[in-house]
């Protein structure tokens, strides 16, 4: 084929007569072929053929469909000349038959060539006029249409091809096709998109890609529209899987909560998937524990599960939010298979396509070799339940089974594909990793909950010093128990210890370390230590947890270690607040009147720095001032600053609530979030100042003659508070404290006698030299005197004082009766 010179190739007309002879020849004859009209009118027309000519020719190529052939013809120097040859009839006014005319053109001619190209085009080509009246359309768009060239010539689109019930088929209709069209027709710009739309006779919706621009005339005029279009339903439906898998990773655990979990799985594929999805799980999974392992049920075995989470079309507002329901799979069921053989199930309500075949859209797996065995199940009576589709797959993660999710398709025409199948257990297979980690994390987070709370005071005590309410709260879901704490320790002297910390991390680790901090705060709390002194050997302490922590190997990444700590004393006598705090916010401290006390006092280093001093400082709270102290937890926000949110709580402070119960409950709702991140931890407590009256004190001279006068004077001040029966134990007590410092002490010596819950009996002397308990021996003259006093009494101590020591002890008094 000269390619090179067909553009200029010359057509020849011939006109024959009813008798076959050559009545007519143009000028591009003799180009073409060579003759002249003078060597070739009155000849036969087979005479141009190098071949014998075929049956009927030339009457039978004007008779049929195609007029045109492909004959071999012989030039005048004898050489061939391969020709495309087209014949028509040619009738005169009356309708008689005249002849034929033949015309005559090279092959290989590019005007042939390309009609021939693009008749025979895989890609749907079309012509339309400005008004969309077709012009022109191959072979492939008549496929597409289910309408030959000759049915919609000269008519318009919308006359062929009406548009599709939307509300059946919604976004699956040609209207963007057509709109495309004309509004290339109106604005001369070409333009290209895809479009998804159900072809005629087709139950599966196609992806075309179709490229519009106009045709113009020497002027530059449209006189045309033209398109091409390609199914690319193969890799538009591929990039649909992928979207929804990348929705899916963005979409499914995204909280680590079970049910949470749960309904996303359900809301994801809806509606770009399937109509219907339901999730049912364990009732273990829904607590936290484990699940069942493997796969231990028979199909004949009834599972039961509880539904977790539902979502159709038909719910906008999203998947059912009520608690879980009980399910059953009943014997043999679709689901006890499942769960037995640990495999998906596809069932369709009837046979996708005609005569047996698998009738699936293009570009997917149409091929029943790329099911795997035992799918799908034809079941008829999936259809009773308005179900034209299911995909069961069971929830596995880790090897352990969680439930099941079934994917269902309702009222829509589209059977499930192979690769549906493999979307569906992908979608499964995400989820239920996501479902697996919300269980471990709530069985973590449940134990560590426990621990935390088991060793939070189960009961605050009760004081005359003080009234006291508290509330613990752990950071809502997704969130890991942290280690926040509080504690109310009495001490001796009617006094109060109020602690509040924070252990640095959460989960186990925080609460474990939580509980050693309380534990020791408590042990350096009865050694009577003032605050800053107790926050010192508190750090001391954290270092060397923090070292018992350090790792022993070389992968293994170090422990968190650190805390926050507030430690107060409040004295009901003198109506005195000592404190000190390691890097904890500070007390707000508010009178009755409403005015705030300021806290005269620059919170310390964390506990765990090492090798910086705490500050103590005291003030005077008038009485039943009203104090706060809390945990950061409580006035952290990510929207305003803590200034902001601390004015917020000092104002929810409201003196006028009479029960700190209920002002505990207004702080919290005030203050904390729906969503928390972190632990809040809250102590609320209104100051009481101990009546002048139960409090007696004396200054002894350092004369043992002086013994028997302190005796007399405290046993006339129990007599006077009407504790008669107390009268013989604390005059023996008085004795020997009495006695002991002014033998070992040194003046000043002050006697106090303090009637709260107990009777306390306290002996104060300038000495730091504190006094050892110690069993005497039989021949001892002395040595039996604190043994006689612990004895006789509930508890009995030493605290050291800037001044020197008191030594202290404590007798039980009946408790009056609380209405």
């Amino acid at each position: 084929m000269e390619m090179a010179g067909a553009q200029d190739s010359p057509t020849a007309a011939v006109v024959v007569g009813p008798d076959g002879t050559v009545s007519g020849w143009s000028e591009g004859g003799r180009l073409l072929l060579g003759w002249t009209a003078r060597d070739i009118v009155g000849r036969p027309v087979t005479d141009l053929l190098a071949d014998p000519p075929p049956p009927g020719f030339p009457e039978g190529y004007g008779s049929g469909r195609d007029p045109t052939g492909f004959l071999l013809l012989r030039h005048r120097d004898g050489s061939p000349v391969d020709a495309v040859v087209t014949v028509q009839p040619l009738h005169g006014p009356d309708e008689r038959a005249l002849g034929h005319v033949v015309t005559v053109q090279r092959w290989g001619g590019r005007p042939v060539i390309a009609d021939r190209a693009f008749e025979q085009s895989p890609f749907a080509l079309g012509v339309y006029d400005p008004g969309l009246r077709f012009l022109w359309i191959n072979a492939s768009s008549g496929r597409v249409i289910a309408h030959s060239e000759r049915q919609v010539l000269g008519r318009k689109y919308r006359e062929v091809l009406p548009e599709f019930d939307r509300t059946l088929f919604p976004e699956r209709d040609d209207k963007p096709y057509t709109d495309a069209l004309a509004e290339v027709a109106r604005t001369g710009e070409p333009t290209r998109l895809i479009t998804v739309f159900r072809p005629r006779g087709s139950d599966y919706a196609n992806a075309w890609a179709t490229s519009i621009w106009p045709v113009r005339d020497a002027e530059g005029r449209v006189r045309a529209v033209a398109n091409w279009g390609f199914d690319m339903s193969a890799e538009y439906w591929a990039r649909q899987r992928l979207l929804l898998l990348n929705e899916a990773s963005g979409g499914i655990g995204r909280t680590l909560d079970v049910i949470g979990t749960a309904r996303e799985l359900a809301m994801v594929p809806v509606p770009g998937f399937v109509d219907l999805v339901s999730v049912d799980l364990f009732d273990e999974v829904l607590r936290g524990e484990e699940p069942p392992l493997g796969s231990p049920f028979a199909p004949g075995d009834t599972i039961r599960l509880s539904r977790a989470a539902r979502h159709s079309t038909q719910e906008d507002a999203g998947p059912a939010q009520g608690a879980p329901t009980p399910v059953t799979c009943a014997p043999g069921s679709v689901g006890a298979r499942c769960l037995a053989a640990g495999r998906s199930t596809v069932e369709l309500a009837a046979e996708p396509g005609q005569g047996g075949e698998w009738a699936f859209g293009p570009g997917l797996a149409a091929d029943p070799a790329h099911w795997p065995p035992d799918n799908p199940v034809i079941d008829a009576s999936i259809a009773a339940d308005g179900l034209t589709g299911r995909i069961t797959v069971p929830l596995r993660a880790r090897g352990t089974l969680l439930g099941l999710v079934a994917f269902s398709r309702v009222e829509r025409p589209e059977a499930f594909t192979a690769d549906d199948l493999i979307l569906a257990e992908e979608l499964a297979a995400k989820a239920a990793v996501a479902l697996d980690n919300a269980r471990r994390y709530a069985r973590e987070r449940t134990t560590a909950l426990t621990l935390q709370r088991s060793l939070l005071p189960q009961a605050l005590p009760n004081h005359e010093a003080v009234e006291v309410a508290s509330r613990y709260l752990p950071g809502g879901t997704g969130t890991e128990v942290g280690g926040d704490w509080f504690d109310v320790i009495p001490l001796s002297g009617a006094r109060v210890a109020l602690v509040v910390g924070d252990v640095v991390g959460h989960g186990l680790h925080a609460s474990a370390g939580m509980g050693r901090l309380r534990t020791a705060v408590r042990t350096l709390a009865d050694v009577d230590l003032p605050p800053d002194e107790l926050l010192t050997h508190l750090d001391d302490l954290v270092l060397h947890l923090a070292s018992d922590l350090q790792p022993t190997g070389p992968y293994q990444p170090a422990a968190e270690s650190g805390a926050t700590c507030l430690y107060t004393v409040y004295d009901p006598v003198s109506r005195h607040l000592t404190l000190a705090s390691a890097g904890h916010p500070l007390p707000l401290v508010v009178s009755r009147d409403g005015t705030r006390t300021p806290v005269p006092v620059q919170p310390g280093p964390p506990l765990g720095i090492g090798g910086l001093p705490f500050e103590a400082t005291e003030l005077e709270l008038p009485e039943g001032s009203l104090l706060a102290l809390y945990t950061d937890g409580l006035v952290q926000s990510r929207e305003r600053d803590v200034d902001q949110r601390t004015a917020e709580l000092q104002q929810a402070l409201n003196h006028s609530t009479a029960s700190l119960e209920t002002l505990c409950d207004t702080v919290l709702e005030a203050m904390l979030p729906q969503r928390r991140t972190d632990d809040a931890a809250l102590l609320l407590v209104r100051t009481q100042a101990l009546d002048p009256h139960h409090v007696a004190d004396w200054d002894v001279d350092p004369d043992p003659a002086q013994v028997p006068r302190a005796r007399k004077l405290a046993v006339d001040q129990v007599d006077a508070w009407g504790l008669e029966e107390a009268a013989f134990v604390t005059e023996l007590v008085v004795s020997e404290l009495v006695t002991n410092a002014i033998r070992y002490g040194e003046p000043p010596i002050r006697l106090r006698l303090i009637r709260d819950t107990s009777l306390i009996c306290e002996v104060s002397d300038a000495s730091n030299t504190a006094p050892h308990l110690r069993r005497a021996r039989a021949f001892d003259e002395g040595g039996r005197g604190l043994l006689l006093v612990a004895q006789l009494t509930q508890g009995w101590g030493t605290r050291h004082t800037a001044d020197g020591k008191t030594i202290w002890c404590a007798q039980s008094l009946p408790q009056p009766e609380r209405h």
